[in-house]
């Protein structure tokens, strides 16, 4: 089996990273978090006219006619970015929500006990029920805006990342074929985005390695610095393979498998990145605690890790 990626894949991934880096650099990336998280909608208008959101579309409905591979090479590079936004609904729902594959529509998520990210932005819902998935847009008084009204704000662990906690109740919506396979194609791009973040903080702690000195020499030099940035590409390369074979299979239990790897890839080198860079690691001003806070939070989201190695086990059993 070949997981090598073709040169067609190589260009798409250059090139979301180059539309990303333009559009959301460092430098803009500081100023929404200084000046508030809320969606840029030109942005995701832009992300909708690249194909971004529609890129597993069939070529007659409008979409770019691609795959899961695809979509996971998009996520890795959103990933390392730290673009806010529930782009993973929003990408699941283009074709099943009028707008979402434009950028016009934001679609999240909204899963039984777990608090909603972007509620104050999002048009639609997807609601996560056992063995369904149902649509909510407006049209009732039990839609998103409804639910906007009675849901409180809580505490989130990412600044990028606002969370609603839904207290009333929710509309019937309509109803959305394919529940479990649409949960863990989440996982899946959730795992890229783990991937993406894992890589980049790998880089981060290399980079400050060899220019940060102490004694006269670089810190990369130390031993311990060494094994900590090695253990970090270690960590990285094995979610890669992870998530790519999953991509490929699209079978369940490799997905479970590879959001376990990929997020504990994503935590633990946002952790050791921020050893390799000492004190001035924990300072706002400082990247690499973004990263950290987002993966924790990512972690949780579509499979938690519990019910990932239920699904491990269960396959061996």
């Amino acid at each position: 089996m070949d997981f090598q990626l073709s040169d067609d894949q190589r260009a798409l991934g250059a090139g979301i990273r180059e539309l990303l880096a333009g559009r959301f650099g460092r430098d803009r990336m500081r100023a929404a978090l200084d000046g508030g998280t809320g969606i840029d909608r030109a942005l995701w208008r832009e992300l909708g006219e690249s194909g971004f959101f529609a890129l597993r579309l069939p070529e007659a409905q409008g979409g770019v006619g691609l795959g899961l591979r695809e979509s996971v090479l998009l996520f890795e590079e959103v990933g390392r970015s730290l673009l806010p936004g529930p782009l993973i609904a929003t990408h699941l729902a283009a074709g099943a929500v009028k707008g979402a594959a434009d950028g016009g529509t934001v679609v999240t998520v909204l899963d039984a006990g777990q608090p909603v990210e972007h509620l104050g932005d999002a048009d639609a819902l997807l609601v996560l029920g056992p063995g369904e998935v149902r649509v909510l847009t407006g049209g009732t008084a039990r839609d998103v805006a409804g639910l906007r009204e009675s849901a409180r704000p809580v505490r989130s662990l990412d600044p990028f990342t606002p969370l609603w906690r839904v207290t009333g109740p929710v509309g019937p919506g309509e109803p959305l074929p394919g529940a479990e396979r649409l949960r863990e194609e989440g996982a899946l791009l959730a795992a890229a985005e783990q991937l993406g973040s894992a890589s980049r903080t790998t880089e981060m702690a290399v980079r400050h390695a060899g220019e940060r000195e102490q004694f006269g020499s670089p810190i990369g030099s130390f031993q311990a610095v060494k094994h900590l940035c090695a253990e970090m590409l270690v960590r990285a390369e094995l979610a890669r393979a992870a998530v790519y074979a999953a991509a490929l299979t699209g079978d369940r239990t490799e997905i479970a498998g590879a959001k376990l790897l990929a997020d504990e890839a994503a935590v633990r080198n946002a952790r050791d990145c921020l050893q390799v860079h000492g004190g001035m690691g924990f300072t706002w001003e400082a990247d690499v605690h973004l990263h950290l806070k987002r993966a924790w939070l990512r972690s949780g989201r579509w499979i938690a890790a519990a019910a990932a190695e239920e699904a491990l086990a269960a396959d061996l059993c």
